[in-house]
């Protein structure tokens, strides 16, 4: 079997806040996507973003139902530097949308957070720290997250 990884779906709720979203993060939908029941942008190196509403998976699968509870799948979107990381998740939090987790610089060397898009999805948002980031910061990162995650 060969098979090659070329599109991430997701279900949205309302197209139109979805398609705003994701342009605000430099997806290329095309004119009129908002009023599509399935819409795509193309990704660098051939990939692509699918968008498809609700009642359009309920189409083809009827007993489809939103899942509730907490997310299990996130968009990872590396920003040119450690400010871009800030300057988005401001923008995002800005026009209304949910911040999860404010802009730090993470012990493994990355800024990074959080926001979520219009139905909950996880749009993490990261940059490469400058190296002053040393061994030892990320030791005792890692030190403080093992307390905490395995008491």
């Amino acid at each position: 079997m060969r098979t090659r990884f070329d599109a991430i779906g997701l279900v949205v709720s309302d197209m139109a806040a979805s398609v705003a979203f994701y342009r605000r993060l430099g997806f290329a939908f095309p004119d009129g996507a908002e009023r599509e029941p399935h819409t795509e942008a193309e990704l660098p190196g051939g990939l692509r973003l699918l968008l498809d509403t609700e009642e359009t998976v309920r189409s083809f699968r009827p007993g489809w139902r939103a899942p509730s509870g907490g997310g299990r799948a996130s968009l990872a979107l590396r920003c040119a530097g450690p400010a871009e990381v800030d300057a988005v998740y401001e923008e995002l939090t800005g026009a209304g949308h949910h911040g999860e987790l404010k802009p730090w610089d993470a012990f493994w060397g990355q800024r990074y957070a959080v926001v979520h898009d219009p139905d909950g999805n996880g749009v993490d948002l990261f940059a490469p720290l400058p190296e002053r980031w040393t061994a030892g910061a990320l030791t005792a990162g890692a030190a403080a997250v093992r307390s905490v995650w395995c008491r």
